[in-house]
């Protein structure tokens, strides 16, 4: 198997509680970013990662009715949670998706593993030129190995891929650029009530339109012709997340 995605996600969101279980036009935010996720030509599988918490069978219950494939694992350690379901499959490459991503581009993912080369160990947008919310990651199976083995700080078990970040002495880094210039600073994700507000606007306008593939172009035009809409959530910070986890770092005894 050559590229692995795995779409984490989880029912115990702080900011927005059941975040993934959220009603956008008639289907939720997971099954959403299921359906834009395999709408790429060059993903071999699709598999989502949730933790053990009880309040995740409801997630669950809908992998299992579209007939995808679930993994349980870790709550905190989320980099155990990625190595443990990707060691199941051993894929060539580690797709790193998150649930919080409703308004996903497909296209720009299979750009992203055309444009990957062969001796990259990580490939994501590292200058951050994509909205908040397309985001990609693309990791070899061996280097997440090595990451999970050597990562010791709490960040980097939560975040996944920050260990191999911080090493580009060791590991060949790869930046995905935006083909749209200009565009870094939009918010696309799904981690507040106003993020909610916002992506139900994009959605309840296509979806009228009976046009479920919208693309990032598509949504540009509309937002541009509704700037109320955009602004509804465009003062929150990029990271926020991320930001928290080092500010509190501690180093994980396993």
């Amino acid at each position: 198997m050559d590229n692995l995605v795995l779409i984490q996600a989880r029912c115990g969101s702080t900011r927005f509680p059941n975040k993934v279980l959220a009603d956008l036009s008639g289907k939720t935010d997971i099954e959403w970013v299921i359906e834009r996720v395999k709408r790429s030509k060059k993903v071999d599988e699709v598999m989502v990662i949730t933790s053990i918490e009880k309040n995740n069978l409801p997630l669950i219950q809908i992998c299992v009715e579209k007939g995808i494939r679930i993994f349980v694992g870790s709550e905190e350690d989320v980099l155990d949670r990625y190595y443990q379901a990707a060691k199941l499959l051993k894929p060539k490459n580690v797709i790193r998706i998150t649930a919080d991503c409703p308004l996903f581009d497909w296209r720009y993912l299979d750009m992203a593993i055309e444009e990957m080369e062969e001796d990259t160990d990580y490939l994501a947008e590292l200058t951050e030129t994509f909205p908040d919310g397309l985001d990609i990651e693309i990791i070899r199976f061996d280097v997440l190995e090595k990451a999970w083995k050597n990562a010791e700080l709490q960040s980097e078990r939560e975040h996944v891929t920050q260990y191999v970040r911080k090493h580009p002495e060791v590991y060949k880094l790869q930046n995905l650029e935006c083909p749209i210039r200009n565009i870094g600073t939009k918010r696309w994700t799904l981690d507040e009530d106003s993020d909610y507000e916002m992506i139900s606007k994009v959605y309840e306008h296509f979806v009228s339109q009976k046009k479920e593939d919208f693309v990032t172009e598509d949504i540009l035009r509309y937002l541009e012709e509704h700037p109320e809409i955009e602004a509804l959530n465009s003062s929150i910070k990029r990271n926020e997340g991320l930001a928290k986890s080092l500010a509190n770092d501690y180093i994980i005894k396993r």
